[in-house]
């Protein structure tokens, strides 16, 4: 019984730290599409690397618990088990998200890849537009709490 409370200290940790690194890693992805300087691009995108191998060796450690035999004879609750592979798909996304942004650093102005490329909208428009998204998900979400609210009314 005390290894297993031990392992789920362990798991605790290291999903706080994944929880952790994901915010710190979506930090950095804002500043780096943020700027327009390439100095700084090239400093945050440094990070955004140094921040993808730390959440990589989570995820290694990830695969091990799930993968042994404490977690799957149930020996750890099972929410232990569901909460690692949520922590794993998440890390997942974000290796995802990194190749996007190495891959756009690394496409060279003119070559055929870098041509064919759409233009960069500026980074204002992409701003206006996320801040537009965002006010029809507000309004929309307004609604369908509106919508909740008169069923509950009529429910009672």
């Amino acid at each position: 019984m005390g290894a297993s409370r031990k392992l789920q200290g362990e798991i605790d940790r290291v999903l706080k730290k994944v929880q952790e690194g994901v915010d710190v890693f979506d930090s950095i992805w804002n500043k780096v599409y943020d700027t327009d300087n390439a100095n700084q691009k090239e400093k945050f995108e440094a990070d955004l690397k140094k921040e993808i191998k730390k959440l990589q060796r989570y995820r290694d450690q990830i695969k091990t618990w799930i993968q042994s035999s404490e977690i799957k004879d149930k020996k750890v609750s099972a929410s232990y088990e569901q909460a690692l592979v949520d922590a794993r798909k998440h890390i997942e996304r974000e290796m995802e998200r990194f190749k996007i942004c190495e891959k756009e650093t690394k496409t060279k102005a003119f070559s055929k890849e870098g041509l064919g490329q759409q233009p960069k909208t500026p980074a204002n428009q992409v701003k206006q537009r996320n801040r537009e998204r965002k006010r029809e998900i507000d309004e929309k979400t307004d609604r369908l709490d509106e919508k909740r609210n008169r069923l509950d009314e009529k429910r009672k």
